[in-house]
């Protein structure tokens, strides 16, 4: 079939644009065991400033899914947008497939990069799966945690008993990795309130080239290992304050989960609920999607003059 003008491509050109003027450079790292982590980072790093890793879940790449949040937050902060294991041109020859796996590449790519400490994460969906085990894992370095729309306190039952809206994880994972723009629409369905209503089959199927191809079955067993022997009673109540933020129409995690979530961390966690708003709230909300991360990660976040009369106990 041939392809019409791609604009999958021509948008991802515009996108390296912005993130070239916000001050971040595309890099590519050898973690040194078969693994490959690619990144937009400072240009130049600031040491005033706090760090913020900008975690990804499906469905769109790295740069579609934060664009809106990287032009705002750069003034604020180092900013850090990784692609995880298996996407953009990240990947390992390792079998691991665990969130928790991922966390540790994240943090490697970090340390490799001299960021050490007052790290911020915040991941969408999938993303918030990392972020969260990147929280329970490294907590000297990691300070702050941000959870979108991620269902971590899900348990292997849920989908048995029927909490989601798909019957299984196999049926998800064809709808999450979609391969025909029926299961785009689908997708699409599940995660906006308000969907395109007209695309033409040509733009769907260059979506799907640009984003849903490469490393279909590594990313299938991703989507499979996340709910694996995975019990509330087994799951660390990370010790840093956290942000939770959930679209009150989500049909891919329903809101019942941030709940669950809010209730398992108890006062050390928030939650916002953004009205209106689907999975992809950081697609359909951005703007009040940014002011809830910057109240949380930047004006709420002690100054450096304060923190350091702190240490020295004046």
């Amino acid at each position: 079939m041939s392809r019409c003008f791609s604009f999958a491509s021509m948008r991802d050109r515009c996108l390296e644009s912005t993130f070239n003027k916000s001050g971040l450079r595309l890099m590519t790292t050898t973690l040194g065991d078969d693994t490959v982590m690619q990144c937009w980072m400072p240009k130049l790093r600031e040491d005033s400033k706090p760090n913020l890793a900008l975690i990804h879940g499906f469905g769109a790449n790295a740069m579609w899914q934060w664009a809106d949040i990287v032009t705002r937050m750069t003034r604020h902060l180092n900013v850090y947008v990784p692609y995880l294991v298996f996407f953009g041109e990240s990947y390992t020859t390792r079998p691991e497939r665990s969130d928790g796996f991922q966390a540790q590449c994240l943090m490697r790519l970090m340390e490799a990069h001299s960021v050490t400490s007052r790290l911020s994460v915040a991941g969408l969906s999938y993303g918030g799966f990392v972020a969260y085990s990147m929280a329970a894992q490294f907590p000297a370095v990691v300070d702050r945690v941000v959870i979108g729309s991620a269902a971590v306190c899900m348990e292997e039952r849920d989908i048995v008993e029927g909490r989601f809206n798909v019957p299984s994880l196999d049926v998800a994972a064809d709808i999450l990795l979609p391969q025909t723009p029926e299961k785009l629409k689908e997708l699409m369905n599940m995660t906006l309130i308000k969907p395109p209503k007209f695309l033409p089959n040509c733009f769907l199927y260059d979506f799907i080239q640009a984003m849903c191809t490469e490393y279909r079955e590594e990313r299938k067993e991703l989507i499979l290992a996340i709910p694996k022997d995975r019990k509330i009673t087994e799951i660390p109540k990370i010790p840093q304050p956290t942000l939770i933020i959930w679209g009150d129409k989500d049909k891919v995690f329903p809101l019942e989960f941030a709940h669950r979530l809010k209730s398992h961390l108890g006062d050390n966690a928030q939650l916002v609920v953004i009205k209106n708003a689907g999975h992809a709230f950081n697609v359909e909300k951005p703007r009040e999607f940014y002011r809830y991360l910057k109240a949380f990660l930047v004006d709420s976040r002690p100054s450096p003059t304060t923190c350091s009369a702190n240490e020295n106990g004046k």
